[in-house]
């Protein structure tokens, strides 16, 4: 698959995805004549990518945990940097902030439309 094929398919942008690679978020192979060639399985880890910078993971962050985010528990470093593990710890309750608001935004954008419903029938 090419950068444009992967970029379309995933929602992202060609640039962002170059801005991946330079990285180190993503390896694409490289075609004969010089083209990037992303495989399937490129698509979910690029919105997995996408999913953690807008939680607002930084890429260095992402390019450490990225390997063990889907793989097995034995890929985890034997032993952690203990800075590492503060601030992943620090992002997820950053993160779990977020998700509380959202919800509650939600649950109060899903009580105004259902007023509005009943209000209008």
């Amino acid at each position: 698959m090419r950068i444009g094929d992967l970029a379309r398919v995933a929602g992202v942008s060609v640039r962002a995805l170059r801005y991946y690679e330079e990285e180190g978020l993503v390896r694409p192979s490289r075609a004969e004549n010089g083209y990037r060639c992303f495989e399937e399985r490129d698509v979910e880890v690029v919105r997995q990518i996408r999913g953690l910078i807008e939680a607002g993971l930084p890429t260095r962050i992402i390019r450490d945990v990225l390997p063990y985010l889907d793989g097995p528990g034995e890929l985890m470093p034997e032993v952690p940097c203990e800075h590492m593990l503060d601030e992943v710890a620090a992002h997820r309750d950053a993160l779990e902030r977020r998700i509380r608001c959202l919800t509650r935004n939600r649950d109060a954008l899903n009580a105004y439309l259902d007023a509005a419903v009943r209000r209008s029938a």
